[in-house]
Order: C-alpha cells, then structure tokens, then sequence
C-alpha cells in the first residue's frame, strides 16, 4: 500500500519532471530530438600546420571521427602523393570525411570571374567525390559594392552552382560570412536559398559568423528541416563584437555564444549532422593535432551533452 505521504509527494515529483528547462537566453529549453542526434567533426583548419595526413593522424588517436577536409591542405598533399593514396589515409584513419572546403572564390557573387570560378568548383566537385565526399562549401567573403538587382543574379549563380554539384551527386552549401558585403546574414541567406530552390544547394551555418555578426538569435526561428546541410561549431571571448576576427575563435564552452540555445534550437528545427569545429589561432593550427583534438572533444562534448543533441 501507498503512504498517504507518498501519494502527496507523487504530483509533485511529476510536476518537477515535467517543467521545461530554461536556456541562457530565457527561453524554454526543446525537448530532447528524438532519433538521430548531431556529431562531433574537426575541420582540418584546425590542425593547418600539421599538413592532410598528420592532422588526420592525429585527431584519429584522439577518438575523432569525423573530418571537413581543405582544398589546401589536399593540394600540398597531391604535390607528392596520388589522390587514392589521400583517399587511403582516410579509409586507414577508420575517419569519414563530411564535408570540404573547396577554396574556389566568386561563385555566389556576381562578377566577371564567375564562368571561371564554375570550372575551377566542376574539378573540385571531381576531386573530393573521389574521396567520398557529398558535401563542400565556400564561403561569401567578399567587400564589394552591390545594387538589390545584384542579389536577383546571386539566387541564379547558387542554380548554377546547384547544377555543378548534382553532376558528381554533392550537395554545395553557401556559407554566410559575418564581414562579408554580399551575404553575411542567415535571414539574407535563406531568402536566397528559398529563392534557388535548388535540391543540390543548402546552406553552411557557421556560429562563429552567426553570433559575432549582425544575425539575430530569433532568426533561428526561420528555419526549416532541410535548410542546414553542415555545422561549423566555435565559441567566442568576452569581448567586443567589435573586436572578434578569425583569430579570436575559441573552443566550444571556453567562451560566450549561448551554444547550448543554438543547438537545441538547430535540433528542433531538424538538424541532425556533424557539428564542425573550424578554429585559427596558431595555438591550435601549429599545435599537437593529438593534444588540440582530445581538449576540441572534451570540451566540445560537454557543450553538446548539454544541449542533449549526442
């Protein structure tokens, strides 16, 4: 038989189980996704100084898994070895690659080097699908002046780009960039994507460029499932926004970016792929790529069990 003190204590335990966490930013927490959860990656900038083959090696000793490849890093690579032998660093490592930077420039924007910079991303395309890949980005980098017509041939050019990549079965994503004078916003990058409406095109969501930048928090709301192809995960210091470069770029939970929020936001709105972690300060790229991954996956796995998304 139940104590009649038990039986008054039983609501209020459920009451407790049931109220919803709160997030740093007050709102109340998402419940916790269902089904596929997000993954830890690195991104070979990283671990730059190491070079493609240590950096992997490395990050394999410490339990990494998944990779973001660099178009740079590969290129110093096939200099002396062969793209199967890169592939078979890989396939040894136990390591599957999700993504690649493919370093090809001016293929958002318009500009009289677009027609090139299509050719330049068709070798790419070619390049890391050999690898195994489905995925690669570039950014929006660019300080140019542009006209609101200009955007009407931006959502074309991310067509174009959409219809190199369904070629070699990859999907390319745009990368919005903080100081970028073109796409630097999530809201701007989803009115295009949405505008593309291209099955090969997404978008790359960077926290880095998302938090320092002018996007808004509620711009998260926007989203849909489908929206995000790829994750690069980073933290920042205390510090003016002012301030922030790419050098400022902290690990996962040593800064200020109310990641957990943003996951658990990026999970209800149906993200469930590899979460990349893209640092430059020479500390971490002239680093141990060992020593740098095994504190990367300490610290950026607490910040993702946090946000229940592992």
């Amino acid at each position: 038989m139940m104590s009649r003190r038990t039986m008054l204590l039983v609501p209020l335990a459920s009451l407790a189980a049931a109220a919803p966490e709160t997030t740093a930013l007050g709102d109340s927490a998402a419940p916790k996704p269902a089904g596929k959860k997000m993954s830890l990656a690195l991104h070979q900038n990283t671990s730059a100084g190491a070079g493609y083959r240590k950096s992997l090696e490395g990050w394999a000793r410490a339990g990494i898994k998944q990779v973001e490849l660099t178009a740079q890093l590969l290129d110093e690579f096939l200099k002396t070895d062969s793209l199967a032998a890169a592939r078979r660093v890989l396939t040894d490592l136990g390591l599957t690659p999700v993504s690649a930077a493919c370093g090809v420039q001016g293929i958002w924007e318009p500009n009289p080097n677009h027609a090139a910079g299509l050719e330049d991303l068709k070798r790419r395309c070619e390049m890391f699908s050999a690898l195994g890949l489905t995925r690669l980005y570039a950014p929006t980098g660019t300080t140019a002046k542009f006209t609101p017509d200009d955007y009407k041939a931006g959502v074309e050019n991310m067509r174009q780009v959409g219809d190199v990549a369904k070629q070699f079965g990859m999907t390319a994503m745009a990368e919005f960039v903080r100081a970028s004078s073109f796409i630097s916003t999530l809201g701007t990058m989803l009115r295009m994507t949405r505008e593309a409406s291209h099955p090969n095109m997404q978008i790359l969501f960077d926290c880095y460029h998302f938090w320092s930048g002018q996007s808004k928090f509620e711009d998260l709301g926007l989203l849909r499932p489908g929206d995000i192809g790829h994750v690069h995960f980073q933290d920042v210091p205390d510090m003016p926004r002012e301030l922030l470069d790419q050098n400022t770029r902290v690990i996962p939970g040593d800064g200020v970016t109310p990641l957990v929020a943003i996951l658990r936001k990026l999970a209800e709105k149906g993200y469930a792929g590899p979460l990349s972690v893209e640092l430059f300060l020479p500390k971490f790229q002239q680093g141990d790529p060992f020593e740098v991954a095994r504190e990367i996956r300490q610290k950026a796995e607490a910040v993702m069990r946090q946000a229940r998304v592992i």
